[in-house]
């Protein structure tokens, strides 16, 4: 049964190497392409990321294509991929965007099929890529604590530490109730623990605040001792002060950013080729340096020292596209 397994695999084997061998050969002509292509315009809602034009000045460098970006907020740029498209003007190639909004756009058919991207191969689990979008970086969420009001002894090592009544009207976060990373830490709890958490914490009488660099400032001033959900991203900018950043035993909740073609793509070559430059090694350690989460293996132990730690802890869950006006409902119910 074993031999006969093996001569199995063996007579296969030129078929699987021919097919690696033409799958080489059509890449090397989307790489072509791309360059007679010489251009690109991405729609991202990224507004103004420095690194995010770090890894497309690279792109540039490396290719000599030409990239243009469109920024605007999620539903902005949704709205303006609807209409451009419902009026027959195909102008982007690539679209960045958060996983909730291009859920919604796959599903009414903005975008097509990416074809195949060799650094596909690379993205580690739970990052998956379909045929049409693939994962690009990772915004992760935990705890801020102020390091002057809240001792050792005090940090919250499970989501559940929250619950404590030490913690009654001491807890500055985000609008469970709106789209935006109170959303996403309601979902992932209400996913994990049910909605008895959620009870619990709402007696806790959180403060709710949308001014998301200012609850960090606040808390760094000491008006909270803990801010949630804090993003990693943003730790970079609060150096020198007397925070720190805890991921919870659980892990930590995220919302995973997505690259898709869009429709009609004018260039959709230097689009597939951006796609598989996104996910090089280089790309991603851009994005994990400065507290993104990376998609692909083998680049969180090459992060600077002081976010590695946060970078490696466990992925808790993320949202559902299919279910926000569901979970934003319940949210308004509980948290009233």
């Amino acid at each position: 049964m074993k031999r006969r397994k093996v001569l199995g695999l063996l007579a296969a084997s030129p078929a699987i190497m021919r097919s690696a061998a033409a799958q080489t050969d059509d890449w090397a002509k989307v790489v072509e392409d791309a360059k007679k292509e010489g251009k690109l315009l991405i729609y991202t809602a990224s507004i103004g990321s420095p690194f995010h034009r770090t890894v497309i000045k690279a792109f540039e460098s490396k290719y000599d294509i030409k990239v243009d970006l469109l920024e605007a907020r999620a539903s902005e740029v949704r709205e303006r991929v609807r209409v451009e498209q419902s009026a027959g003007r195909f102008l982007g190639d690539l679209h960045h965007n958060g996983a909730t909004t291009t859920g919604l756009m796959q599903r009414d058919g903005n975008f097509q099929p990416r074809g195949f991207i060799p650094n596909v191969k690379n993205i580690e689990s739970p990052y998956e890529a379909d045929d049409v979008r693939i994962p690009a970086e990772v915004i992760s969420y935990c705890l801020l604590i102020n390091k002057n009001i809240v001792k050792p002894a005090d940090e919250p090592k499970s989501w559940k530490d929250l619950l404590d009544p030490r913690w009654t009207g001491k807890i500055l976060s985000d609008d469970y109730r709106a789209l935006g990373g109170g959303a996403v830490f309601f979902v992932v709890m209400q996913n994990t623990f049910g909605r008895e958490f959620h009870e619990k914490l709402a007696a806790q009488k959180p403060s709710f605040s949308r001014d998301i660099q200012n609850s960090e400032r606040r808390t760094a001033r000491g008006e909270f001792p803990l801010y949630l959900p804090f993003s990693l991203q943003n730790l970079n900018n609060l150096k020198g002060l007397p925070v720190k950043a805890i991921v919870p035993a659980e892990g930590r909740p995220y919302i995973r950013f997505d690259l898709s073609t869009l429709k009609n793509a004018p260039h959709p070559n230097a689009a597939r080729l951006f796609m598989n430059h996104y996910l090089e090694i280089d790309s991603q350690l851009v994005f994990a340096n400065a507290g993104y989460n990376p998609v692909v293996k083998d680049v969180v132990e090459k992060t600077l020292p002081e976010i590695r730690p946060l970078l490696a802890t466990k992925a808790m869950g993320t949202t559902d596209y299919t279910k926000q006006d569901e979970m934003l409902a319940l949210a308004k119910e509980i948290y009233k």
